[in-house]
């Protein structure tokens, strides 16, 4: 499974990355909403993990923007 992991937080980022990697998950991370909307526009993913608290463009918004722009495709 592909995944996207949108966190702010470096290190739990990269602990979540990690972690799941060793699962046998393959995993993208985005540090704010803007990253993850072009993340999710540009690659296919299984599941997206989304922090809600992001700075800029929250996990909320980024969500709304992933759905409308993944259904105008």
């Amino acid at each position: 499974m592909k995944l996207l992991v949108i966190e702010d937080e470096v290190k739990l980022a990269e602990y979540l990355r990690k972690g799941l990697t060793e699962e046998g998950y393959v995993v993208d991370v985005a540090h704010n909403g803007r990253d993850a909307v072009e993340a999710a526009v540009r690659q296919s993913y299984d599941l997206i993990l989304m922090d809600c608290q992001l700075p800029g463009l929250d996990g909320y918004q980024a969500t709304v923007e992933i759905r409308r722009l993944l259904s105008a495709s």
